[in-house]
């Protein structure tokens, strides 16, 4: 049987962490190594003149009170945006991104000793830094307790494209939720992939060999609520979270099947499924080797339940998890594509295949990883 090959130090991975606690992402950034070259302005010919002159014509050069005009920044932002593009930046994002800047800049009259290379890099970075950390962050554990004083469940809805991981990550929010004490209704609503229930109800069975009820007291910390496939996703998220609410459980994590965003009936499928149950949070699925798609896909899963939301004022996506993270190396743009696109942060970082393999965003740190050279 599968359970006897399931060796819980594999599902693991790292000893020595804190269990329930969401790590940082790290990203090495070699700083020291990058010292920002100076650069003299290119458009003045260097002319070597008797000593002196040549002296303070470099000077002028670097010497601040200058203002910056288009012409001098429009080289310096193409550089930057091809760089960000070939970071895996979605390309009209990079564009938007490298206009707003000039927009800043126009008309500021640089620092002294600063060229116009630095200037422009740092109010990129400052402009990148203030996307991923968007107005409202999303802390989940809080949003939890504060449903269990309400004497409800917490209902995160998973959605995205298909074999982004939406599952797999599922699973490992559940391990994470029942490290800090929260019991988990995992409700399996991809009624349409075969084997999709098999592989929740593989990982409900690891996570309940990680997590017996003997070390909670007697309580079952996950358990799978499945009616089979072919059947109403939207019709099996509301019998599950009212288990769920019967039998005190503190999260139900709701996982939907892959769709195509142009796939316009299971688009309607999917917002029924969010109108009808109304969760606490939706959470947009993506993987981190999207480039320009991202652009598209969150889009239109956003006009997809504004769509066909009864509601007033619509549900749309509340926040991002993105996974393959370790499959990257430094190409983190489509974390800035998602993002920028929908001003929602990035709730979880999906960052390889053991159960905590999960973190939570660390701006600073992706931020380095775009300017690196």
């Amino acid at each position: 049987s599968p359970q006897s090959c399931f060796f819980p130090s594999q599902a693991l991975g790292d000893k020595n962490r804190e269990p329930g606690r969401l790590y940082d992402l790290e990203y090495e950034s070699d700083d020291e190594a990058e010292e920002e070259k100076v650069v003299q302005n290119p458009s003045k010919p260097s002319v070597k003149k008797g000593g002196l002159g040549g002296m303070f014509g470099m000077l002028k050069g670097l010497v601040g009170s200058k203002s910056l005009t288009r012409e001098d920044m429009d080289p310096v932002l193409e550089k930057m945006k091809d760089h960000l593009i070939a970071k895996n930046v979605a390309a009209e994002i990079a564009v938007q991104l490298c206009e707003s800047v000039a927009k800043k800049l126009e008309g500021k009259v640089m620092g002294t000793f600063t060229t116009v290379t630095s200037t422009v890099k740092q109010a990129l970075q400052e402009a990148l830094v203030q996307i991923l950390q968007p107005q409202r962050r999303v802390d989940v554990l809080r949003d939890v307790m504060d449903a269990q004083r309400h004497r409800r469940p917490y209902v995160v809805t998973f959605c995205g494209v298909n074999g982004v991981g939406k599952s797999t990550n599922l699973a490992k929010i559940s391990f994470w939720l029942i490290e800090n004490g929260f019991s988990v209704l995992i409700a399996a609503c991809d009624t349409f992939r075969a084997g999709a229930v098999e592989q929740l109800r593989t990982h409900t069975r690891r996570l309940n060999a990680l997590h017996p009820p003997e070390s909670h007291g007697g309580r079952t910390m996950v358990q799978l609520y499945e009616k089979g496939y072919g059947k109403d996703a939207a019709g099996i998220a509301m019998e599950a979270i009212s288990y769920a609410r019967n039998q005190g459980f503190d999260v139900v994590l709701v996982d939907t099947a892959g769709r195509m965003q142009d796939n316009a009936p299971l688009m309607t499928a999917l917002a029924k499924l969010i109108a009808v149950n109304a969760p606490d949070l939706v959470l947009f699925v993506g993987e981190a080797l999207v480039g320009n798609e991202a652009v598209d896909q969150l889009v239109k899963f956003n006009k997809a339940l504004a769509d066909h939301s009864m509601a007033q004022t619509p549900r749309l996506i509340d926040g991002i998890v993105l996974t393959k993270f370790d499959t990257i190396d430094d190409k983190v743009g489509a974390a800035i594509s998602m993002t920028y696109i929908t001003s929602k942060p990035i709730v979880f970082v999906g960052t390889g295949q053991t159960y905590c393999d999960l973190r939570s965003l660390n701006a600073k740190a992706v931020v380095a990883a775009l300017m690196k050279a």
